[in-house]
């Protein structure tokens, strides 16, 4: 993504400095402060040296995740999930798919009291759910926590339109319906069926990547495939719904312990699994920020972001609120509901049909869909090309060092 991000000309949007705490239902379990040293204090005061041996576990994870930049820079693509993260971790990293973040903290030396009141929160944010998820997908989530995450200055979006602007693409604004397989001298060929406000039809491609997850609960499962044989039947699994309510309005900062809303401290609230109604609740700040800009202070209404499992009541409402001007609401299908489905998928579904959303059954973020979106890139480039030196190679770090 920081690639793109220079490619396009845009820019890192100017971060605002606010304070977080973890909300345990009664009262918070951990605040932050404005100063490091006393941050740091309180987390050994609290959880002893949880904290760092949970760094220096999720430091290991990404520096072999980082190895996939290396190799997709010579070219490497992988066919399936499995053989990918095999090449970074070997039969650690396919072991962490299996095995839960809680399990795999606890073997490390994490208190169960730090997974319960921490990781557990912060997997709450970013994904809606619990520890018992797998570990790599965890690691990628607390990796993100460290203070490591940016956006773009005028919005995420901007870097979407970017890039399909650059390429000059064909776009075709329909509904795909079906793939069905051809051929012609010997090679596959795809007809791609869609339908708009128009009406129907279809169009024949070489090379054909489906960029939209394909699971029991979205729409795109109506997507059909046909002349396949083995058939093709990867619609497995289920994703985890996630609403996010915008809100403008006072908040209650006496639910929260502070009776005085002038008293409250903090801008960003996360949430063990108790109250379970709401994941985490934050002060947004708009996608283009001013020198000028500050936040507005507790007692003056303001734009909070809430997210949670279900639609939010007007009695969940108030319990957050004193009293708020609108509420906008996005609901989606945002995460996969890790375990949910008892293998990895392929990236590669036939001889140049492809699978782009297959990694994020592995870990689901803007970033590894890059790194899905390249490998699918690669993949088609060294298929078509038939350079099957460069798919699904072994010990990769060696033949890399050699390259270079």
């Amino acid at each position: 993504m920081q690639d793109f991000v220079k490619l396009l000309g845009l820019r890192h949007r100017r971060e605002v400095v606010g304070r977080s705490a973890i909300f345990g239902g009664e009262h918070f379990v951990l605040e932050e402060t404005d100063w490091y040293l006393l941050n740091l204090f309180r987390l050994w005061w609290h959880y002893g040296i949880s904290f760092l041996r949970l760094q220096m576990w999720v430091e290991e994870v990404m520096e072999k995740f980082m190895r996939i930049y290396k190799y997709q820079a010579h070219g490497y693509a992988f066919s399936g999930v499995e053989e990918l993260l095999y090449s970074l971790g070997e039969a650690t990293f396919v072991n962490m798919t299996q095995h839960s973040v809680a399990e795999s903290l606890l073997q490390v030396g994490v208190t169960q009291r730090f997974i319960d009141d921490v990781v557990s929160a912060v997997l709450r944010a970013s994904y809606g759910q619990s520890a018992a998820m797998p570990a790599f997908a965890g690691a990628m989530s607390l990796a993100g926590a460290q203070g490591s995450l940016w956006s773009v200055e005028g919005g995420n979006k901007l870097v979407c339109s970017g890039l399909l602007k650059l390429t000059k693409a064909n776009v075709i604004h329909a509904a795909v319906t079906s793939v069905t397989l051809h051929s012609t001298e010997g090679k596959a060929l795809y007809q791609v069926a869609y339908e708009n406000e128009v009406g129907n039809s279809s169009d024949f491609y070489d090379i054909v990547v489906i960029a939209t997850p394909l699971h029991l609960d979205n729409s795109s499962s109506n997507l059909t495939f046909a002349g396949f044989h083995p058939p093709i039947d990867d619609v497995q699994g289920s994703f985890q719904p996630t609403v996010v309510s915008l809100v403008h309005g006072y908040l209650n900062s006496s639910y929260f312990g502070f009776p005085d809303p002038k008293l409250f401290p903090f801008a960003n609230i996360l949430t063990t699994d108790f109250p379970s109604f709401f994941c985490n609740l934050d002060n947004i700040c708009p996608v283009n920020i001013s020198a000028s800009f500050r936040r507005k202070q507790p007692q003056e209404a303001a734009v909070w972001r809430v997210q949670s499992p279900k639609p939010l009541f007007r009695t969940q409402l108030k319990t957050l609120f004193r009293s708020y001007y609108s509420v906008q609401i996005a609901e989606w299908q945002a995460h996969p509901l890790y375990g949910s489905r008892p293998t990895l998928p392929r990236f590669a579904l036939h001889d140049q049909l492809f699978y782009l959303n297959a990694l994020e059954w592995a870990a689901s973020s803007v970033e590894v869909m890059a790194v899905a979106a390249k490998n699918v890139a690669l993949l088609a480039y060294n298929r078509w090309y038939q350079d099957l030196d460069k798919i699904d190679q072994k010990d990769l770090m060696h033949k890399v060092k050699t390259e270079l």
